[in-house]
């Protein structure tokens, strides 16, 4: 979903702790050391694309980022890196990897 399923071995990744499942928000920034896609199941006309990921914690956040700090921002076409977040992240309550414009992935490096 939104770019994820072209993630790639040496990529950097921003690991945020779901909400939905007692988790903080964006807790590590990690560096992607294995992927391997999920096979599709046969019959099922509508899929989404699913990876497997191993990732080596870089470095742990220094200040929280989450739901509550990023919900101000969602007028969706102001440009912000936060409204970027909070809409590829907690617009929909699921559990994703998402690609980032390279304005969000410098926002976000500030937190550590």
């Amino acid at each position: 979903m939104y770019g994820g399923k072209q993630i790639a071995e040496g990529d950097s990744i921003f690991i945020f702790a779901s909400e939905n499942e007692g988790g903080c928000g964006l807790i590590a920034l990690g560096t992607v050391t294995s992927v391997s896609a999920t096979p599709r199941k046969p019959g099922v006309a509508r899929q989404t694309p699913r990876v497997s990921i191993t990732v080596h914690r870089d470095a742990l956040a220094r200040r929280r980022l989450g739901r509550s700090e990023l919900k101000p921002y969602s007028t969706w076409n102001d440009g912000k890196p936060e409204t970027e977040l909070n809409f590829k992240f907690y617009r929909q309550a699921t559990n994703k990897i998402a690609g980032l414009t390279p304005e969000a992935a410098e926002f976000l490096r500030g937190y550590f």
